[in-house]
C-alpha cells in the first residue's frame, strides 16, 4: 500500500528529481504525509514546515523553491485573505517556480480557486481525495490537466476504481447523490480488532467511503458531504458544502455593495445566471442587507434573444420548462423548481412578488403601477 501511494503520487503530479514539495504538517494527517511520498519516490528534495499562517507559507515557498504546495482550505483562503488586505506582497517573494498547487481533506468551493488564479494564473491546480482507509489521498483525483472541471474531486486515480450507491447497495446513474465507494490496491484490509466495522466499511471487495458524492455526464466525481452530516429540511437534503458556498458568495457581494455605496451608488445591478443555478436569493439578501429598508430587488431572469423567457413567472428555455432541460440536470447546481418566485422563496429571507408578462408587455405605467401594487403588499423582491 505504500509504495502504492508513492507511486501513484509522482504519476498523478509528474514529480521530477528538480521538485521540492513543501509538506506543511501535522504528519499524522494522511494528506501531508502521503503527498510527501511522491517525493520520495522521485528521490527530490521536500522542506517540512513549522506554522501555517500566510507569511511562514510563502516565505518558505521563496526561500526553499518549493515547486509543490499541498494545502488545506483554511490556508489557502488565509492567503487570499492576506493578498486582498494587501498585509502581504507576491512582489516580496520568488514565486516564480511554484508550479502546482493542491488542496484537499475537505469540499473544495469552486469560487475560492476561481480567487486563487486570479492571484497565481499560472499555477496548476489538483485537488486529491482519499482517507486513512485508503492509504491517504488519491483514490480519487482531479488531474492537473481537468481545470475546467474545478469543483469535482475528479476521476479514479492510478490504478483505483469508483462507483456510486444507493442505501442498500445499487450502483446509481450518473447525475444521482450517493455513497462514493472505491476499490483499489491501497485499500485496508481491516480494522483492528474490529470485525464488525470492517464488515460495515468492506462490502464485496469494495470500500464504503461514508461520503455522498455524484458522478456527472463526463465521469467526474464530485464530493456532496459526509453521509451522516446530511440535513434534511422540507423534504430536502441539504448538505454543509452547499451552505457554505452561499455564505461565501454572500460575503463577496456584501463587500462589492458596501465599497460601491461608498461612492455614493444609488442604483445597483448584478447580472445574473438566468437558469436561476446557484444561490442568486442569497446575493439579494446580501445587497440589501447593506441598503436601506425602502430597496426593492427586480429580478428579470430572462434573456429573449437566446430564447429564455418567463412566462407566469415560469421559466422556459427555447420552448422547454426549464427544469426539463438539460441545464437543470446540472450536477453541482440542479434546478429543481420552475416557478421563479417559489424558488427564490426557498433562498431570501424577504417576501417575493411577481409583475407578470401581461403587466410587462402593456408598457411603462403599467409595470411602474404593477411594481407599486408588490411593493406596498410587502414584497422586497420582485420578479418581472
Amino acid at each position: 500500500s505504500l509504495t502504492q501511494a508513492a507511486i501513484m503520487e509522482q504519476k498523478h503530479h509528474s514529480t521530477g528529481r528538480d521538485d521540492t514539495f513543501l509538506c506543511i504538517p501535522p504528519l499524522y494527517h494522511t494528506g501531508a504525509k502521503f503527498h510527501w511520498m511522491g517525493s520520495l519516490c522521485a528521490g527530490s528534495k521536500a522542506v517540512l514546515l513549522k506554522g501555517t499562517t500566510p507569511e511562514i507559507i510563502l516565505d518558505a515557498v521563496s526561500k526553499e523553491h518549493c515547486t509543490i504546495v499541498w494545502l488545506l482550505v483554511p490556508w489557502a483562503q488565509d492567503i487570499l485573505d492576506s493578498l486582498d488586505r494587501g498585509d502581504l506582497k507576491l512582489e516580496n517573494y520568488e514565486l516564480s517556480q511554484w508550479r502546482l498547487m493542491h488542496i484537499g481533506a475537505q469540499p473544495v468551493p469552486p469560487s475560492l480557486i476561481k480567487h486563487w488564479k486570479e492571484y497565481f494564473p499560472n499555477h496548476l491546480y489538483d485537488t486529491n481525495y482519499g482517507l486513512s482507509e485508503s492509504t491517504g489521498p488519491g483514490c480519487v483525483h482531479l488531474g492537473i490537466e481537468n481545470i475546467d472541471k474545478v469543483g469535482a474531486i475528479g476521476i479514479p486515480g492510478y490504478r483505483w476504481s469508483c462507483k456510486i450507491v444507493d442505501e442498500n447497495g445499487n450502483g446509481l446513474p450518473q447525475g444521482e447523490v450517493g455513497e462514493l465507494c472505491v476499490q483499489g490496491p491501497g485499500m485496508m484490509t481491516c480494522y483492528y480488532n474490529d470485525p464488525k466495522a470492517t464488515a460495515e466499511t468492506i462490502k464485496d471487495g469494495w470500500l464504503f467511503t461514508g461520503d455522498m458524492a455524484m458522478q456527472d455526464e463526463d465521469g467526474f466525481y464530485f464530493l456532496v458531504d459526509r453521509k451522516k452530516d446530511v440535513i434534511v429540511s422540507g423534504g430536502e437534503n441539504i448538505y454543509p458544502v452547499q451552505i457554505e458556498n452561499f455564505l461565501s458568495a454572500y460575503d463577496k457581494v456584501k463587500d462589492a455593495t458596501i465599497a460601491l455605496k461608498s461612492m455614493g451608488a444609488r442604483y445597483f445591478q448584478k447580472r445574473i445566471d438566468t437558469t436561476m443555478r446557484g444561490g442568486i436569493g442569497v446575493e439579494i439578501d446580501a445587497m440589501l442587507d447593506q441598503l436601506s429598508e425602502d430597496t426593492v430587488a427586480v429580478v428579470v431572469p430572462a434573456m429573449p434573444q437566446s430564447r429564455r423567457i418567463l412566462v407566469g413567472g415560469y421559466s422556459v428555455i427555447d420552448g422547454v420548462a426549464l427544469i426539463n432541460t438539460p441545464v437543470a440536470q446540472d450536477v453541482r447546481t440542479p434546478v429543481k423548481e420552475n416557478y421563479i418566485p417559489r424558488l427564490l422563496e426557498g433562498q431570501t429571507r424577504r417576501k417575493v412578488g411577481l409583475v407578470t408578462l401581461d403587466k410587462v408587455l402593456a408598457g411603462d405605467e403599467t409595470i411602474k403601477e404593477a411594481l407599486a401594487k408588490e411593493r406596498a403588499a410587502g414584497c422586497q423582491v420582485i420578479v418581472v
